[in-house]
């Protein structure tokens, strides 16, 4: 059963918490959507998948004829991607100091001159830190990896230029079950990975609307 569509069994804390992320805003740049939730980590979980693509795709050369009909659309570049877990034990876990847990993960490709920064892991790791920092998302016992990927092609495919991207994993324990706020700086962070600029001072984050 999906844990945002179905209210079954479920415990009031729990239910206060995933109620908090059906509230949560974010870029209309994101796209946000329920994936399947991990069921070893913890009697209830719900995760979210996330992706940023580029807005403008690659046009292709026109085509005319049967040929048309072989040639595939073109696909919008991805920018960024992660997932957002929230864990739950009602009987609370030593190892989070908590009966919440908040588990992610973000992957982005980067502009070579970034990629090669050896402090861009600890650029990774405060812009986290600052995401819920400026969104009042109060949690503690914060631990995370920040790993750079260089992916270097031969053979075939020796022409593919070399790629470098960022991958962050982190977890924390939130305070108490109001866990929008964490969604929020999380997305936030999503956007930050993708390359997107910050929203101009006074712009409000608006929230996904479902066509």
């Amino acid at each position: 059963m999906s844990a945002l569509g179905g209210i079954s069994q479920l415990p009031g804390e729990f239910l206060d918490a995933l109620s908090g992320l059906r509230k949560a805003a974010r870029r209309s740049e994101i796209r946000l959507e329920e994936i399947p939730a991990p069921s070893r980590l913890a009697p209830f979980a719900v995760a979210l998948g996330a992706e940023i693509f580029a807005s403008t795709p690659v046009t292709p050369p026109p085509l005319h004829g049967p040929a048309r009909a072989l040639v595939l659309p073109p696909q919008p570049e991805e920018l960024a991607t992660g997932r957002f877990i929230l864990l739950y034990d009602p009987e609370g876990s030593e190892v989070w100091n908590g009966c919440f847990r908040i588990v992610t993960y973000i992957r982005a490709q980067l502009e070579p001159d970034m990629g090669n920064d050896a402090l861009l892991g600890s650029v990774a790791w405060t812009w986290l830190v600052e995401a819920l920092e400026n969104h009042g998302a109060r949690h503690h016992s914060t631990g995370g990896t920040a790993t750079r990927i260089l992916s270097e092609s031969y053979g075939t495919l020796e022409d593919r230029p070399d790629t470098i991207d960022i991958e962050l994993r982190a977890s924390w324990t939130p305070t108490t079950s109001d866990v929008r706020r964490h969604l929020e700086a999380w997305s936030e962070m999503v956007c930050t990975f993708a390359g997107l600029p910050p929203l101009p001072e006074g712009v409000a984050h608006l929230p996904h609307r479902r066509s």
